[in-house]
């Protein structure tokens, strides 16, 4: 349920030079964005308005310095609880110029299953510091090593929407690292091309389309099976999501935003 929190995050894309420098020029968003999603779960023939999801971004000094706040977080509604119970909130602080992530959290709750993560990223010696408690256990410390361009969940959401996909073919593979659970992991972006598809909110607005490579998890099914759609503009924001997960389908839409950094280019005429 917890829309993107996972997978939309690792999943917009990256060019082959820009995942091996780093660099990005961030003119997709800026502080006091917000966006907001509805999710939608499928068993059998039932469509259910189970949840809801959002993002925000706002600058915060962090260590003397002026850094990103991101916050990504979803729950399920109290009147869907009883079948699958969500309550999940991600944090990240990121460099403002380069977007490499300092600080990432993680509060889960999802089903019986509860985890909290934090993690320090130092840059310079490539390294993260690992705090990691899982359904309630004691906290585990650890220290894991990472490459120059691996990121978090959440910045890696932010660092692909500055990402140029004008160079990308269809079926063109895109590699993106991340850390998730005390493990850095290689996977990759499947471009899909591009599509129109109609919005409740915006109507119809041209669209970027790929699929990420997701692990298996407590939700999700491994593989490609998940798509995603992000507006054809400098915004380059979360429209729509369908992904199958362990027991049916989820769709995720957007529902509302503010604060964004650009006009939306991408509607099509009515």
């Amino acid at each position: 349920m917890n829309f993107f929190l996972i997978c939309i995050s690792i999943i917009f894309s990256a060019s082959m030079q820009a995942q091996k420098t780093c660099a990005v020029k961030n003119q997709s968003f800026k502080s006091g964005e917000e966006l907001s999603y509805q999710v939608y779960y499928n068993w059998g023939a039932i469509w259910m308005n189970a949840g809801e999801a959002g993002f925000s971004t706002a600058t915060v000094e962090f260590g003397g310095k002026t850094m990103y706040h991101f916050v990504g977080s979803g729950s399920t509604y109290p009147s869907y609880d009883w079948f699958f119970k969500v309550r999940d909130k991600y944090e990240s602080y990121a460099d403002t110029a380069s977007l490499r992530p300092l600080r990432f959290s993680r509060e889960v709750s999802e089903g019986f299953s509860t985890a909290h993560d934090d993690y320090i990223f130092n840059q310079q010696k490539n390294k993260i510091y690992t705090a990691d408690r899982k359904n309630k256990k004691m906290v585990k410390l650890d220290s894991i090593a990472i490459t120059p361009c691996t990121n978090d969940l959440i910045t890696a959401v932010f660092y692909a929407r500055c990402l140029d996909f004008s160079k990308c073919k269809p079926k063109d593979t895109i590699p993106i690292t991340y850390v998730l659970d005390g493990k850095v992991y290689f996977s990759y972006v499947r471009y899909l091309g591009k599509e129109t598809i109609k919005n409740d909110l915006l109507g119809d607005i041209r669209c970027i389309k790929f699929s990420p490579k997701l692990l298996e998890g407590t939700i999700f099914k491994g593989g490609e099976g998940m798509v995603v759609w992000v507006t054809d503009d400098k915004n380059k924001m979360p429209v729509y999501v369908e992904t199958p997960i362990i027991v049916g389908t989820i769709k995720v839409k957007l529902s509302g935003y503010k604060g964004l950094r650009n006009t939306i280019d991408a509607l099509v005429p009515k």
